[in-house]
């Protein structure tokens, strides 16, 4: 990708998000000298994978947010997207300001409970900030409770133990097998064993029923997190990792023909969104079938602006097929488990290759900048 490509003046892409699918498009725009614009309601890039270490380990949280505007300069705002103009192909931001485009990108990831993630609107310093008063929470709680067993949720609890080895940790999860369903049984069972080896306590099966009258993320002793089943587990800091949802407020209603039930758009096999040739979606807010996975979104990136360099060029689209399940799970800094292309891996691959630093050096290389010690 090293040559340039000659564009008339009518061509502008807009990217509408800057997580990972957003910089990941971006940074192969600005490769290629296409003419685009970066919209992010926040000033910096939230490598969230290692938000859940962030929360726990006291002045990592500056590794996890990358200015937009050092990397991309004039071709970032900061602004939020309140609509879409399909005919006239413009976007209006909250300022009232109109940006044009004549490709657009839609990238605009999901949310959910913090830690995991952080959609709010503030600077990147007092994003950090929001951060290591977290860990100080963390610190006072001798007895924490992680609610959800997904990826994130046993993510959450071997960080904690890793850090933190004298706590006492609870993770309860409503179904009966820990981490995703579409991880390998073998994968699944490891997580657990891992878990319980660490010393976490483990309730499966089981759902929060007074979610709503719990303090989460905040030190508070002798609270009491009640389950469906009747059990009871006294604790000092409850911390929720469920409920991702798809930010579709921004193309809601230009594309309400076009969502799937959880809000996703519904994309053909060149990424497209249905019925329009220069309207794309990657990463979570792409209905495809796979896990919404930062990895997938930089490979959805890849071939929407693969497509649109072609549609530029006149050369045929490139299709995007979901492939055999990579997924690894890091299990604090010294452990690890998950499946590449399918097949199980233990600890002596996943650690090195994500536990360790959690791909954060991987972003400051790909946003151009050093990463703080």
């Amino acid at each position: 990708m090293g040559s340039k490509l000659s564009v008339d003046e009518s061509v502008r892409v807009l990217i509408v998000g800057g997580g990972f699918g957003g910089i990941a498009a971006a940074n192969q725009l600005k490769s290629w000298g296409v003419p685009f614009i970066l919209v992010d309601m926040r000033d910096a890039f939230h490598h969230n994978v290692a938000a859940l270490r962030a929360s726990v380990d006291t002045g990592f949280a500056p590794k996890t947010f990358i200015s937009y505007s050092i990397t991309f300069g004039d071709s970032f705002r900061q602004a939020k997207v309140v609509s879409i103009d399909l005919e006239k192909q413009h976007v209006l931001l909250h300022d009232g300001e109109e940006l044009s485009f004549s490709h657009l990108i839609l990238a605009t990831g999901s949310d959910g409970p913090f830690p995991g993630k952080f959609n709010r609107i503030v600077d990147r310093q007092s994003a950090i900030q929001t951060y290591e008063d977290m860990v100080k929470e963390v610190q006072k709680a001798p007895r924490l409770v992680v609610v959800g067993g997904g990826a994130a949720g046993v993510e959450m609890a071997a960080e904690i133990k890793t850090e933190y080895p004298d706590k006492e940790v609870t993770l309860i999860h409503s179904k009966i097998a820990l981490a995703d369903v579409e991880l390998l049984p073998s994968v699944r069972q490891k997580v657990k064993e891992i878990l319980i080896q660490m010393g976490v306590h483990i309730l499966l099966s089981e759902r929060v029923s007074n979610l709503a009258m719990l303090t989460l993320n905040q030190f508070k002793e002798n609270m009491i997190v009640k389950t469906d089943k009747g059990t009871e587990i006294a604790t000092d800091m409850v911390i929720l990792c469920t409920g991702i949802k798809v930010n579709s407020s921004a193309y809601r209603s230009a594309f309400s023909d076009k969502l799937a039930s959880d809000g996703a758009l519904k994309v053909n096999e060149h990424l497209q969104v249905e019925g329009y040739d220069n309207v794309y979606a990657i990463g979570d807010c792409a209905h495809v079938k796979e896990p919404k996975m930062a990895y997938h979104a930089g490979l959805h990136a890849n071939v929407v602006v693969t497509n649109i360099i072609n549609s530029l060029t006149q050369k045929p689209l490139k299709t995007y097929k979901p492939g055999s399940l990579t997924f690894l799970l890091s299990m604090g800094k010294n452990n690890g488990v998950g499946q590449i292309n399918g097949y199980y891996v233990g600890c002596f691959i996943v650690t090195p290759i994500k536990s360790r630093d959690l791909f954060v050096s991987k972003s400051w290389k790909e946003m151009r900048q050093r990463m703080p010690c």
